[in-house]
C-alpha cells in the first residue's frame, strides 16, 4: 500500500507527509519543549528532513506510517501521529509490531489533540490493516503521554532500556 489515507476528526486533519510540511515540522522538532521526551535535544533541520522522508517512506514499505496533523479550523500545524517500524533492538522486541507515536507542537499541548488523534489513528489501524496489536514506548516522567496511551487502550507490559534510559513499554490489543 503506497497510498496514504487521509483521516479527519472533529478538530483534526491527517494528511500524508509533504514537502510543504517541512518548515512547520522542523520548527516543532527544534523546540526544546518538544525535544524533552523525543530526541532529548532540539533536532537539526537536516535530521528533520531525513525524518520527513522516513515518515513518507514507511507508507510504501509498511502500509502504515505517520500523518502530518493540522487543526481543521485554522490549518495550523499540530504535529505527527501514526505508526513506526523502528527496529530499536529493545527487549522484549517490538519488531514487526506497529509502534504508535505522537509528537505535538508545544502550542497545542493540553488541548486534547493527542488523545483525539491517537484514537483516530488506532481506529484506522484496527479497521484498515491486519494488525491486532500495537505498542509504544514512553519515558517514565512523561505523564501526559502515559495518560494519552492509557486513554487509548494501551497498558504497560514491560520496562526496558532505550538510549541508556529507563523506558516504559505499552501495548494495545484488539480482540478479534
Amino acid at each position: 500500500m503506497s497510498e496514504v489515507p487521509s483521516l479527519e476528526t472533529d478538530r483534526l486533519l491527517f494528511q500524508a507527509p509533504r514537502r510543504e510540511d517541512f518548515e512547520d515540522f522542523a520548527a516543532m522538532r527544534a523546540d526544546p519543549i518538544v525535544a524533552r521526551y523525543t530526541s532529548g535535544k532540539p533536532e537539526s533541520a537536516n535530521a528533520t528532513w531525513g525524518r520527513l522522508l522516513h515518515y513518507r517512506g514507511l507508507w510504501g514499505i509498511m502500509g502504515f506510517g505517520f500523518w502530518m496533523v493540522r487543526e481543521k479550523q485554522t490549518g495550523r500545524f499540530v504535529g505527527t501521529i501514526g505508526f513506526n517500524e523502528a527496529h530499536r533492538g529493545l527487549a522484549p522486541s517490538m519488531d514487526g509490531i506497529p509502534e504508535a507515536g505522537w509528537v505535538l507542537a508545544s502550542w497545542c499541548h493540553g488541548k486534547g489533540f493527542a488523545t483525539e488523534g491517537v484514537k483516530a489513528a488506532c481506529a484506522w489501524l484496527d479497521t484498515q490493516t491486519p494488525y491486532r496489536r500495537s505498542v509504544c514506548i514512553i519515558a517514565p516522567a512523561n505523564t501526559p503521554s502515559i495518560r494519552i496511551a492509557e486513554k487509548n487502550g494501551f497498558s504497560q507490559f514491560a520496562t526496558t532500556q532505550y538510549l541508556n534510559e529507563e523506558t516504559l513499554m505499552f501495548e494495545r490489543k484488539v480482540s478479534v
